[in-house]
């Protein structure tokens, strides 16, 4: 499993409750969601990551959720191109920032779309959902890029799946082989000989979880998944995530790791 020295975060803005949302469960507190913000920072820092924290971005209500911007995988950062209309922008002012770390970036252009949360990576192989946000010719353009360095992309077919948004909504590779999955995206992932921690329906949230360094970040309220994980051998690190859930995020959808 790669171990992670830096994340990139940007706290929400005063907008953050014009985001784009599907979740029904009411609109988000501000003041708490830079409480959770902040505490999701200080989880990033307790696992030994230096995190570069951005100013917020009131032009771009969902710019909180960093992630869909791009996609790291070992050295290699690509710059997305979000199926989102509203934020395309996002991913250009995520560009300089990246740069500082990345001399030469890679960018996903038109016609293709694609959102970060749609990629999973595991180990040598990364998974990329085919979704409302990324399309076929995204995925394939970012397929070619993860192959200059030897990285195998597999293709997950969406359509049809009425509890996610993205990939990583219903999957988290959490590094020695071990996957959470839940049950609706399971019959589509062929995982060959992988350990799977089925999610159940109930904690569905939960399975957008995120493996960094000894530490599995995992959203309150999931107790069952948490047992399973110590039954790996991981350690979950609990953080609430009410505020975010309500705008479509979760934990893996706020910082860009590597």
């Amino acid at each position: 499993m790669t171990r992670f020295r830096h994340a990139i975060v940007r706290p929400p803005a005063d907008t953050f409750a014009g985001g784009i949302t599907t979740a029904h469960l009411g609109k988000p507190s501000l003041p708490l969601a830079l409480e959770q913000h902040a505490r999701y920072v200080e989880a990033l820092e307790q696992c030994g990551l230096r995190v570069t924290t951005l100013e917020p971005d009131a032009t771009h209500p969902d710019s909180t959720f960093v992630e869909d911007t791009a996609v790291i995988a070992r050295s290699h950062a690509i710059v997305t191109r979000p199926g989102a209309a509203t934020r395309l922008g996002e991913a250009e002012a995520m560009r300089a920032t990246l740069a500082q770390f990345f001399p030469n970036l890679d960018h996903i252009v038109a016609p293709g779309t694609l959102d970060g949360g749609d990629v999973c990576e595991a180990s040598d192989r990364v998974f990329i959902g085919l979704s409302e946000r990324t399309n076929r010719a995204g995925a394939e353009q970012l397929a070619s890029f993860l192959a200059k360095d030897g990285i195998a992309a597999t293709l997950v077919e969406m359509s049809g799946l009425t509890s996610i948004l993205h990939l990583k909504s219903g999957m988290s590779y959490l590094g020695d082989h071990i996957y959470a999955v839940i049950d609706e995206l399971a019959p589509r992932l062929d995982l060959g000989e992988a350990h799977i921690v089925r999610v159940r329906a109930d904690e569905a949230y939960g399975a957008n979880c995120v493996r960094v360094n000894d530490s599995v970040l995992v959203a309150s309220g999931h107790p069952h998944l948490e047992s399973q994980l110590r039954e790996h051998g991981l350690k979950p690190l609990v953080l609430d995530m009410s505020e975010f859930q309500k705008m479509d995020g979760g934990l893996s959808c706020l910082s860009l790791r590597f």
